[in-house]
């Protein structure tokens, strides 16, 4: 217990006397994130605060965690690093989209081939209960592992929703694990809550500093490990144990819920319109909110209490459906509340355009 409460405060000491040196560089070498049409702030603003995240979690890991309980800790720090390296890249100079998903790639392979961060199965998911072939398992599990990371980094789009949101995910993940006695990913998910407390201290509403594609990355892997993990090793508890969810793929959506919809919202309406799905946007969730009215930080509480109300949705319904009822459940949820806010931003432009026309 005590090594958990060291590396959480240890990531977030570091990350947050880290941050202030990097805003006054960042600012003085205008290595500052620009104002455009498509962005929500409105002044140049730092965009190296996933350099002070990166820092914060792999100092406290590598300090705090026993080389006995995390033996396969050397992959998960390579698969770090990488992502680090295209992260940092492309916060400094944009780096091309195929070059981006080739380095995660490599990440995800580092993973699921080295640290067996990988689904063995789909867990009742979709009726599927049996084994995956090994091939099959590995694909599925680097696929995964692409849209889990590229989620959180897709969501980070206004002020502290990012940070917030993983905060929210690394604090479920983190208790579930230390309660299962997994204590490997326990600290992996502290280390990362730690450091992105301390990065929120700067990032709410006016924004100091952005976390970048570096940060946004980082914690987006971190996330898929765990979330990986956490359906894999739920399903090696007693099926009497009191941490055992019948339901473990459709608990782990759950728990991502708000960034893999968002994910899987905006790819398909851009492919539905016929453009890329990679081509950035103003679809978002999050800007939909903007739209309707909401500052950043009232965006920010509504997304971080639904994601909290559909974590506590899944875990209620755990006991009576199985893992596809309760993502149709899920899915159903998520998309009536994207039409009402959809008609609500309709109303409002609606009724902008009354009073200009007045």
């Amino acid at each position: 217990m005590i090594e958990l409460v060291l590396c959480f405060a240890t990531a977030f000491s570091l990350t947050y006397f880290a941050i202030p040196p990097i805003i006054s560089i960042a600012l003085a070498k205008n290595l500052c994130d620009e104002p455009d049409e498509r962005r929500t702030h409105q002044v140049p603003t730092p965009s190296l605060g996933g350099i002070a995240i990166f820092g914060g979690i792999i100092f406290s890991m590598v300090l705090w965690t026993p080389p006995s309980f995390f033996i396969n800790l050397q992959y998960v720090l390579c698969s770090f690093i990488l992502i680090f390296l295209i992260g940092a890249k492309d916060d400094l100079a944009p780096v091309a989209a195929n070059k981006k998903m080739i380095a995660q790639i490599l990440a995800a392979s580092i993973l699921v081939m080295k640290s067996d961060v990988q689904l063995h199965s789909l867990y009742g998911l979709a009726g599927f209960y049996g084994s995956l072939p090994n091939w099959l398992g590995i694909a599925l599990s680097i696929f995964t592992i692409l849209v889990i990371m590229n989620a959180i980094n897709l969501i980070d789009g206004i002020d502290g929703l990012a940070g917030s949101l993983s905060a929210v995910i690394f604090s479920v993940f983190g208790v579930w694990f230390y309660l299962a006695g997994h204590y490997e990913f326990s600290i992996l998910a502290l280390a990362s809550l730690g450091a992105v407390l301390a990065f929120l201290k700067y990032n709410f509403s006016p924004s100091k500093i952005f976390m970048g594609d570096t940060g946004s990355l980082i914690l987006g892997i971190t996330v898929a490990i765990l979330a990986l993990k956490f359906i894999d090793y739920n399903y090696l508890l007693a099926k009497d144990s009191i941490y055992r969810f019948q339901a473990g793929p459709a608990i782990a959506i759950g728990i991502l819920v708000v960034p893999l919809f968002d994910t899987l919202r905006v790819f398909t309406t851009r492919i539905l319109r016929g453009g890329s799905p990679f081509k950035p946007d103003r679809r978002h969730i999050h800007h939909l909110l903007i739209d309707a009215g909401c500052t950043h930080l009232q965006a920010t509480g509504v997304l971080v209490m639904t994601n909290l109300l559909l974590i506590s949705l899944v875990f209620l319904l755990d006991s009576f459906l199985n893992a596809s009822y309760i993502v149709l459940i899920l899915l159903a949820v998520v998309l009536g509340l994207t039409y009402f806010l959809h008609r609500s931003v309709y109303h409002r432009h609606k009724e902008q355009a009354k009073l200009a026309i007045k």
